[in-house]
């Protein structure tokens, strides 16, 4: 099947066709020796990243917290956790990046704040429907006494989505009994982000990846929803969409927010991870006067053949097309299971919520061999692409973490039946021979380390030819000189067995068959994502050619 799809080249802005490293702070580097990665730590290291070849970091949250949910719980908006370090710390880190040439983009939650933020505090005080509770979303109960939860909402952790509290009144929390999720029908909830947002951009961040960006408003009658709570589960426009979920009063914050940004100098960005299909609700997410980018987890989940990478890619870049802006790629993250793992399970297989002992094993050697041919179709693609830490080292996930180590709250509020996130956390490996791998000066690791990160660290891979680090590297420079993030693309062929597109002057074939795809006469390979055989492209690998 020959196909041709010509991508618009885009306006040319810096976050169009970036590359963002993601940096999970705790898991990063640890500069004191207490185990758990800091700012300071990030900031020792942002050679690394430049050297690497990246445009841009994001840091997960460093803001104080109970870490119920690894920061994701915030209980305050405009500090840094003293594990992480101090403000001065994040200043030090923000300044010292772009210094490099990196910009920095910062974790916001608006879904929800820690139960021990002030807000909630105060609404725990007081008595029910006074403004400190209306900031939150609280409901009497059903049935005598108000004894039964508001609605059958479940929790994404596992259990139900409310919480009773000792006066008979419900707090609704998506995520963790932690986690109350705001009431973003309350003026005052609105005005308190956008003081934070001027907060963190009057202190020099490039922008803001906002978490659970589809789940801020809620159906008004908080109806029962009796289907799964799942976004991702088919490509219909006008599919019922869950109560809770990509709503479409959300569009109009983003809105504010964006008029916001847009009245700072230097190209201040919004990225949505927003859990919405079909790629044509998602783009709603990007439209002009919207956020910038939002994270394409459709192209995350999809399996790893050739007509699955087609039809996302293909759908992908219509949408984000019809309303012009760029497609954001990404392979793996801090919520999901490393690709490197993820695809050295069958094809076809359902996406575990994390492996553990006793769990079926990935193929390491085929979950490797096939990340990194992912990984070069991917930065051959236009528009920006993210990076989770680690994965330039080809680190897979963590999968016979201890389960008494776990710390993830979907570990024990599944009951012991999803083992979470935990093993795609693991602090990551700098130095072979180093205590705690080069994380930190010390043994301590928050998350137990693998023996075979040894293997992986950086040190035994830098100047290798052939490691995947040297892989990333090369591919993000080639990148960068033939122009491929601007695109436009043109697919020559996109068959059952392999798929081959061109972008700018280079042509990117992946063969996902059995048999090795032959080379046209006089390719010269620029990258090749494995050995070649005799001018040919093994099963699994990407090669890029002129």
């Amino acid at each position: 099947m020959n196909t041709d799809t010509t991508r618009q080249e885009p306006a040319g802005d810096w976050w169009t066709e970036a590359v963002i490293y993601q940096v999970y702070p705790r898991s990063f580097a640890d500069s004191n020796g207490d185990g758990i990665g800091d700012l300071p730590g990030i900031t020792a290291r942002l050679d690394h990243l430049a050297e690497l070849g990246v445009d841009a970091l994001w840091l997960s949250p460093f803001y104080p917290s109970p870490q119920a949910d690894a920061g994701y719980d915030v209980a305050d908006y405009r500090d840094v956790d003293p594990l992480f370090g101090t403000l001065a710390d994040a200043d030090t880190m923000i300044a010292q990046a772009k210094a490099r040439g990196l910009r920095v983009i910062v974790d916001l939650v608006p879904n929800h704040t820690s139960s021990a933020h002030r807000w909630f505090q105060a609404a725990l005080a007081a008595e029910p429907g006074s403004p400190d509770r209306q900031r939150y979303v609280f409901r009497d109960g059903k049935g005598p006494q108000g004894a039964e939860p508001p609605n059958d909402w479940r929790s994404v952790f596992g259990g139900p989505a409310w919480t009773r509290l000792p006066d008979g009144q419900w707090y609704l929390h998506l995520f963790d009994p932690g986690q109350p999720d705001l009431n973003w029908d309350n003026p005052e909830v609105r005005a308190e982000f956008l003081d934070v947002l001027r907060f963190w951009l009057d202190r020099g961040v490039d922008g803001f990846r906002v978490d659970v960006a589809h789940g801020l408003i809620k159906q008004a009658d908080l109806a029962d929803w009796r289907e799964p709570q799942e976004i991702l589960s088919g490509n219909e426009v006008d599919k019922p969409r869950p109560p809770m979920w990509d709503q479409d009063g959300v569009h109009e914050i983003y809105r504010d927010w964006r008029r916001l940004l847009d009245g700072y100098p230097g190209e201040r960005i919004l990225v949505a991870e927003a859990w919405v299909e079909p790629a044509e609700r998602l783009a709603r997410y990007v439209r002009p006067d919207e956020m910038h980018q939002a994270f394409n987890f459709e192209y995350l989940l999809a399996s790893w053949t050739a007509p699955a990478q087609y039809a996302v890619i293909t759908r992908s870049l219509e949408a984000t097309d019809g309303v012009g802006a760029p497609t954001t790629w990404v392979l793996s993250n801090h919520d999901v299971v490393r690709h490197a793992s993820r695809l050295g399970l069958p094809v076809g297989a359902p996406r575990p919520n994390g492996i553990g002992i006793g769990d079926p094993q990935p193929d390491a050697a085929l979950g490797l061999r096939r990340a990194r041919a992912a990984t070069l179709l991917m930065l051959a693609l236009p528009g920006s692409a993210y990076l989770y830490q680690g994965e330039e080292l080809g680190l897979p996930e963590h999968t016979t973490l201890p389960d008494e180590t776990r710390q993830d709250p979907t570990w024990e509020r599944s009951g012991h039946t999803e083992r979470g996130r935990d093993g795609c956390r693991v602090p990551i490996p700098w130095e072979a021979d180093a205590p705690s791998y080069g994380f930190g000066p010390t043994d301590a690791s928050w998350l137990p380390q693998p023996p075979i990160w040894a293997e992986y660290a950086l040190d035994r891979q830098r100047g290798v030819p052939g490691s995947t680090y040297e892989l990333y590297r090369t591919a993000l420079r080639l990148r960068r000189e033939h122009g491929l993030g601007a695109g436009p693309l043109r697919w020559l062929s996109s068959g059952d067995e392999a798929l081959i597109f061109t972008n700018q002057d280079v042509t990117v074939l992946t063969n996902f068959g059995a048999a090795p795809v032959p080379l046209p006469a006089g390719a010269e390979v620029l990258v090749a994502s494995a050995p070649l055989e005799a001018d040919a492209v093994p099963t699994d690998v990407t090669v890029w050619y002129v």
